[in-house]
């Protein structure tokens, strides 16, 4: 609710924009009586795009109608009677309008809510600059509206200066038709006796020529006015087209990196609002001068008066095109990126967005947005504006779609939910480059018109790059390539060209970013980590961070030469230990547990100063997603000495059979998890979960293999207890079972 009080002290064009934001589609009265309830709900923990979260949406939209008629119920009085009513009718209301469709609901609250934080957290910034986030980002916000009202007042300037001018030229087309008036009079005398001709003949010249006189001096001033005007509109246009470089060149430019940089873990992009909202402003400032400009033209053919201004009105026409024209093209966006790993014969999604759309109502008639499968060479033409006779390098499935407007949002936006990538037509690979280092980029292109006709556009856009593969062991090599162009491919560069080397410590941003999102965990790459992963890269022993900082790490190095002595490169190696974390290890990750990027001769460094049972967590060298337990104890062979011990690495299929935890419990000799805590203190909580889950499977496959045994006190002691060793037995049992191959779990069963 604390959002509603503060929404309710906005003022000015705030409050205005605030108050747009409801209607018929969510009455305002709605907003401010279940506001507590409407600010407390998961509204963002609903996927707009995900048909599967419609059942969360209704159950949203049905809390939603019983709070309304809750709080109708205990309306009392005489004024609370009208309350009732109209709580009531607004439940029946909301209920009709979107029971059918209950995540336009979300979208439209989710749009409401969003609407009203931004605005009042730009109230908040202008009214105390020095509170704004360091980044400056208020500022650079508060520029920009700075901007707008300038040119608001601008074309508003030029608006009256219009009507002015409009005026003047309407006054001097009467009096032009006055002097003609005048003139068929004088014409007219010759029919008149000579006396009464010369006499009407004087009053008739005299006001001739005062007239035509005024008229000269009339004309100057309306080709002054008009030259005056399209200079004000020359200078209002070069403002817009510097605002627009901002909101477009740099806004939603770095918007744009933001959502590459998400593709690799990055933080989410943000949402489009205050981009929509600045675009739609420079599309209706743009339009207004447009037809400003346009009824001077006007104005121009209805009395041509010899002058330059003509040209310039050609050439602000011109201009005011070029305009309107670059802001619809660019702001035709990709705002769910296609998945940039892309599998043949797997359903996928996109959607893509017209932000000017609504402001100029194209979705009167709305336009249909076809997808289309391109290689890097036909992206690279299609920039040039070479003729690339609508060739595509594979076919796609359902991949025309028309494009919806949201009127309780303002968007309008095309989703395609069904696309399937049925084949791919793949080019002749350069050197050494692999099917899953060939880059392909999905385009989007639609046609519509704006203005009645007046202004025809063929926008298009293009997808990230994707690497399509068609089996599932492709994968790890296509994201890495994915990885590599998404962290280090410049702004407007030639498709798909990055950089063949990179500094190492921008490597290791990426890495971090990547391995931070997979595995959903605050805890990063340490110093200690990223200095492991340069000694694997670089095969250098060297332990100083500063060493590294300046070296350069190649494409070949990370994904396509083999590390030596193995037979896998550096990124599968770490993709490996990804998975594994990610799939089995993340809460021992996350708690500190699993130090992992260690080699053998660390680890021994480290355990052999502490007390015999010390084990701790690596990564194996040798085994991609593979991690072993490496732990010090008294050399067997030789009294007195004490020896470190490495076991086989453990990979995904072995912890998809038991947990890291349960096997650590099992091995007794394991005592302290380095540097010095009692393992039971990390592992055993899990420990106890995965017992109890196969204590419950042994009873239900002995109960099914054995349905006669008498099962009273096969796990109880003497007392009545759960031994706990009889159960660990179990356990085994359950693990040696559930190795054994399907057909021979159940043969004796059968026989």
């Amino acid at each position: 609710m604390a959002l509603w009080i503060q929404a309710q002290q906005l003022q000015g064009d705030a409050l205005h924009q605030m108050q747009s934001l409801y209607g018929q589609h969510f009455p305002i009265e709605v907003r401010h009586y279940l506001a507590q309830w409407l600010e407390a709900q998961p509204w963002d923990a609903i996927d707009l795009e995900n048909q599967q979260d419609e059942f969360k949406a209704k159950r949203l939209l049905e809390g939603l109608i019983k709070e309304l008629q809750r709080k109708a119920e205990h309306q009392m009085g005489e004024d609370g009677f009208l309350l009732k009513i109209k709580l009531g009718h607004y439940a029946t209301q909301l209920k009709s309008s979107y029971d059918p469709c209950p995540l336009e609901l979300v979208r439209c609250v989710k749009h409401i809510l969003y609407t009203e934080q931004r605005l009042v957290q730009e109230a908040s910034n202008a009214s105390s600059p020095g509170s704004g986030p360091v980044d400056g980002t208020p500022q650079r916000y508060q520029q920009i509206n700075q901007t707008f009202e300038e040119l608001r007042v601008m074309t508003q300037d030029t608006e009256n200066d219009l009507r002015k001018l409009q005026h003047s030229q309407e006054y001097f087309i009467i009096q032009y038709q006055e002097s003609l008036r005048i003139q068929a009079q004088l014409s007219s005398l010759a029919s008149l006796p000579p006396a009464e001709r010369v006499q009407r003949e004087a009053g008739l010249q005299s006001r001739k020529s005062t007239l035509e006189a005024w008229l000269t001096r009339e004309a100057n001033t309306l080709q002054k006015y008009r030259q005056e005007l399209a200079e004000k509109h020359q200078r209002t246009l070069a403002l817009l087209r510097k605002q627009q470089t901002v909101i477009v060149d740099d806004e939603l430019i770095q918007w744009k990196r933001r959502q590459q940089l998400a593709g690799n873990g990055g933080p989410s992009e943000g949402g489009l609002d205050i981009l929509q909202a600045w675009c739609e402003k420079l599309a209706d400032m743009i339009w207004q001068n447009r037809q400003q400009i346009r009824r001077v033209e006007h104005l121009t053919q209805q009395l041509p008066i010899p002058g330059p201004t003509e040209e310039l009105l050609t050439d602000l026409n011109a201009t005011v095109t070029d305009i309107i024209s670059a802001l619809v093209t660019s702001t035709f966006i990709i705002e769910k990126q296609p998945p940039q790993v892309l599998k043949t014969q797997t359903k996928f999604s996109a959607t893509v967005r017209l932000l000017v759309g609504g402001k100029l109502n194209v979705h009167m008639n709305p336009p249909q947005v076809k997808a289309t499968i391109i290689s890097e060479q036909q992206a690279k033409a299609l920039l040039k504006n070479e003729n690339t006779r609508n060739d595509s390098s594979g076919e796609i499935l359902n991949n025309n779609c028309v494009m919806e407007y949201h009127q309780t949002t303002g968007t309008l936006s095309a989703h395609f939910r069904t696309m399937s990538l049925k084949r791919i037509k793949r080019s002749d690979r350069r050197g050494a480059e692999s099917v899953t280092e060939e880059k392909f980029t999905v385009l989007f292109e639609s046609q519509f018109s704006v203005g009645g006709n007046e202004l025809v556009f063929h926008v298009k856009t293009l997808s990230l790059p994707v690497v399509v593969i068609v089996h599932g062991s492709q994968d790890n090599n296509a994201t890495a390539t994915v990885l590599w162009d998404n962290a280090f491919s410049e702004t407007g560069r030639v498709p798909f060209v990055v950089p063949e080397k990179v500094l190492w410590p921008q490597l290791c941003e990426a890495l971090n970013m990547k391995y931070k999102s997979e595995v959903q965990s605050d805890r990063g790459l340490s110093e200690d980590n990223l200095v492991f992963l340069a000694q694997k890269a670089f095969s250098s022993s060297s332990n100083n961070p500063e060493d590294y900082c300046n070296m350069t790490i190649t494409w070949s190095q990370f994904n396509r030469e083999s590390l030596p002595g193995r037979n896998f490169t550096f990124w599968q190696w770490f993709d490996g230990v990804i998975e594994l974390m990610k799939k089995h290890l993340k809460s021992h990750w996350n708690d500190g547990a699993i130090l992992g990027f260690l080699n053998k001769q660390q680890a021994q460094d480290m355990l052999m100063s502490k007390p015999n049972g010390t084990f701790l967590l690596r990564f194996s060298d040798s085994e991609i997603g593979g991690i072993t337990i490496a732990w010090v104890a008294e050399n067997p062979n030789k009294a007195g000495e004490r020896m470190v011990w490495n076991l086989m690495p453990f990979t995904t299929k072995d912890f998809s059979i038991r947990s890291l935890a349960d096997r650590i419990s099992d091995l007794n000799h394991l005592l302290f998890l380095y540097p010095n805590q009692p393992k039971e203190e990390v592992f055993s909580r899990t420990s106890c979960i995965w017992l109890f889950f196969f204590l419950l499977l042994s009873l239900l496959i002995s109960a099914i293999t054995n349905p006669v045994h008498d099962w009273n006190d096969t796990m109880l002691d003497t007392e009545g207890e759960f031994d706990l060793d009889e159960t660990m037995d179990m356990a085994r049992q359950v693990e040696e079972f559930l190795r054994q191959p399907m057909e021979t779990q159940w043969s004796g069963q059968q026989s």
